[in-house]
């Protein structure tokens, strides 16, 4: 019997000392709701700094960028055309023949008169128009060398702005005034060089041969320099309207260099 109880209290000693061992390596691992309270929340008496006030820069604004003068090309050429200047192909490529309808439209809008190529002044002037301008000199014909353009102001209009070709050097069409003294209809041939033949012609200076404005045997003879033997030859079928429309005694003005 001695022996039995020995055992049994040997037993609750043991089981005692196993529980004892859990509840330590309990309390070791997994912190007590009160005391994880303790240690993660401040105390009331603590209080937060509050974040400062940030102030966003104000951007500068960016610097407009000017757009280069062929990125206009297109609409340059369309409102040209539109308004009555001859540009050739509207394709965005300003030529030569372009060119001379940009030095016309600089003439007949007070800007310095040049063949050169478009700028932004040039541009910004024709794409905000809206009509041609109103010609500041009197009913006539005038002929510019500078540009090889030829314009018919009848009234106090521009009623019709082509290209033309002057006289080729040593045969340079003289810068004088004259007036349309003879009028030739249709085509008849040169009295100076065989198989030249003009067509509705205006004589408007009384040299020896006379200096006219006429249409040609083909349209590729009215090139966009000085090509011609003193004449002004001037495109088909627009001579043969400007034709009708001139009556004799018509003034016509040559000037400019090319």
């Amino acid at each position: 019997m001695s022996r039995r109880r020995g055992l049994v209290a040997g037993a609750v000693v043991l089981a005692f000392v196993l529980a004892g061992c859990s509840d330590v390596a309990a309390s070791e691992s997994t912190p007590s709701p009160s005391s994880t309270t303790t240690s993660s929340t401040p105390s009331a008496s603590v209080s937060t700094p509050s974040a400062k006030p940030t102030t966003t820069p104000t951007a500068k604004p960016k610097p407009k960028v000017k757009q280069k003068p062929q990125y206009y090309a297109l609409r340059v050429e369309r409102q040209l055309d539109k308004l009555g200047y001859p540009v050739g192909d509207i394709d965005g490529d300003i030529t030569v023949r372009a060119k001379q309808a940009l030095c016309a439209w600089r003439e007949t809008n007070g800007l310095p008169v040049s063949r050169g190529g478009l700028t932004l002044t040039d541009a910004y002037s024709v794409l905000n128009a809206t009509k041609r301008p109103t010609p500041t000199r009197s009913p006539g014909i005038y002929v510019n060398k500078t540009c090889q353009i030829l314009y018919q102001i009848v009234g106090k209009t521009y009623k019709r702005i082509v290209w033309i070709s002057t006289g080729a050097p040593g045969y340079e069409t003289p810068n004088r005034t004259g007036k349309v003294w003879r009028k030739w209809a249709g085509a008849h041939e040169s009295s100076l060089y065989d198989d030249a033949f003009m067509y509705d012609s205006l004589y408007f200076l009384r040299d020896r041969p006379g200096i006219a404005l006429h249409g040609s045997r083909v349209n590729s003879l009215i090139k966009p320099y000085p090509a011609s033997h003193r004449c002004v030859r001037v495109m088909r079928p627009e001579i043969h309207q400007i034709f009708a429309d001139t009556p004799i005694g018509t003034k016509v003005q040559v000037y400019g260099e090319y």
